[in-house]
């Protein structure tokens, strides 16, 4: 029940927050008004929801698990770096290019907090008469930096339905920290990350389709980061493989979508970081579901995945496959459906 409160602490901050969060958000600027094709909903929407899940988040965060912990310090810095970035994109627009080098100059800063991989830049450790120690802190650093900002930006592209971003967030935070305290139990790691699932929780009541108010890249840009941080941190105090793999497997979905995005516009000649309507909840509206429906469609792909990644973690190895080989036929029937939908 103790752990419990952590939960019941953001939940309730950020339900209280939200509100506030869309008075403030005209007065302010932050404000979607659809301007393309792309765009899911036709009118202005208050675009400021990140400030309640970072406050609601963070504040316990702050209080009761960064003090005397420097690596809980370095999410603390890392998070509220993360959320600046995205609040001045939401509210001032940021290049494409300028916003990923900004989330390479805070995943460096994650790392010099002590924030990192080294179970795999363990391999590469060859100290002899230490001449290439300086290899395997390099490994870990790149690991790291590709980590982190890979994993901010897979919950910033599927960002794109009403409620999707925070259900994902709160579905993947909830099985990252029951799986990490099977494998090495409770610690400042998985206690914030059960204050990152009650901010993203509070916050979906207000963001569920109808959506009364977007997180904007403030909120999905943090959300990112600290299951980014927060996995790492989880899995570095077991330090085994299960640990490492299984926040790949809880965010099975939004990597398959990125990596998807990635390959389509390589293959159509187009920018990296140029968007577009071929996300993955993007094609299932096209197969004809509404947004509701295809985000439960999605919450469930999701919650299948972070079954799988448990089971992993409990070495039911069998269990977890076929639940995997469940979300895979799942995600292959939506697409192809919507591929053949697009041609009638």
């Amino acid at each position: 029940m103790n752990y419990l409160l952590f939960f019941l602490m953001s939940l309730a901050l950020t339900l209280m927050l939200t509100p506030a969060a869309i008075i403030l958000a005209p007065k302010i600027g932050a404000v979607d008004v659809p301007k393309d094709g792309r765009r899911m909903h036709d009118k202005p929407m208050p675009r400021f929801g990140g400030f309640s899940i970072f406050l609601g988040t963070m504040a316990p965060v702050a209080v009761f698990l960064t003090p005397g912990n420097p690596r809980m310090a370095g999410v603390l810095v890392g998070g509220a770096l993360i959320y600046i970035l995205g609040l001045i994109d939401d509210l001032f627009g940021m290049m494409a290019k300028i916003k990923f080098l900004g989330q390479i100059a805070i995943a460096c800063i994650a790392f010099a907090f002590g924030i990192r991989i080294n179970f795999i830049a363990s391999f590469f450790y060859f100290d002899f008469e230490q001449g290439y120690a300086f290899f395997s802190g390099l490994t870990a650093l790149i690991l790291t930096v590709v980590w982190i900002v890979g994993i901010t930006n897979t919950i910033n592209l599927i960002d794109g339905l009403d409620g999707l971003a925070a259900g994902v967030t709160v579905l993947a935070s909830l099985s990252i920290t029951y799986a990490a305290y099977i494998s090495s139990g409770l610690s400042a790691a998985t206690l914030s990350m059960l204050c990152l699932a009650g901010g993203a929780l509070g916050f979906l009541p207000f963001n569920f389709h109808p959506a009364k108010i977007f997180m904007g890249d403030g909120g999905s840009l943090f959300l990112g980061f600290m299951l980014a941080v927060l996995s790492i941190e989880g899995a570095t105090k077991s330090a085994t493989v299960v640990a490492t793999i299984a926040p790949v497997l809880v965010l099975g979905v939004p990597i398959f979508d990125t990596a998807f995005a990635i390959l389509r516009r390589m293959v159509n000649k187009r920018p990296i970081m140029e968007a577009d309507k071929g996300h993955l909840h993007h094609r299932i509206m096209a197969a004809g579901f509404g947004q509701g429906r295809a985000v439960l469609l999605l919450y469930g792909i999701s919650g299948a995945m972070g079954v799988a990644a448990v089971l992993f973690t409990r070495n039911l190895f069998v269990e977890s496959f076929a639940l995997l080989a469940i979300a895979a036929v799942l995600i292959y029937v939506l697409l192809t459906n919507s591929a053949g939908g697009d041609q009638k």
